[in-house]
């Protein structure tokens, strides 16, 4: 029998805390098929953390040259995930208001919700979580802090953690 996974959403983002702004979405889609984008920063958009940047590699010039407009990318993520109705997130508090700031930028509503990805775990989920993350990690060679990647780890490591735990 097989399950169908959670539709995961991540964003990378220019750093963290205040004036700290999404960068990239990605989402890995019930089917396990994973897509992002990167985002064209905003004129008013300024932060922006060397630090970050080591993490993820995305460059503020890449993301002027190769990012898609803030309504583009809203309009995507309601196309997406309207359907389903919500997506899931690890990190809750940030990727819900670096989402809530692109969607207010845009001059739009997410016709979504997105909800922290531990309240479908077990206790017994949650327990093995974070040694099933690394092995995923090396065991598929996953290029880390990218939006789409990092949504689909998390999906894989959902995936193999409810394996370990129905057994």
């Amino acid at each position: 029998m097989s399950e169908t996974l959670p539709t995961v959403l991540d964003i990378e983002a220019s750093g963290f805390g205040r004036g700290s702004y999404p960068i990239e979405v990605g989402i890995a889609r019930a089917d396990g098929s994973c897509c992002a984008f990167l985002i064209q920063p905003l004129e008013e958009w300024t932060h922006w953390d060397p630090k970050a940047e080591l993490l993820h590699g995305i460059s503020r010039e890449r993301l002027r040259a190769e990012g898609h407009p803030v309504q583009q990318v809203a309009q995507w993520l309601n196309d997406e995930l309207s359907r389903l109705g919500k997506a899931y997130s690890d990190s809750w508090g940030y990727d819900n208001t670096w989402l809530s700031l692109l969607f207010h930028h845009a001059g739009m509503l997410p016709r979504f919700r997105l909800e922290a990805l531990r309240i479908l775990l077990s206790e017994e989920q949650q327990a093995l979580w974070s040694h099933t993350k690394e092995s995923m990690i090396a065991e598929r060679d996953i290029n880390r802090h990218r939006a789409g990647e990092d949504a689909r780890l998390l999906q894989l490591t959902y995936q193999r953690t409810r394996l370990l735990t129905e057994r």
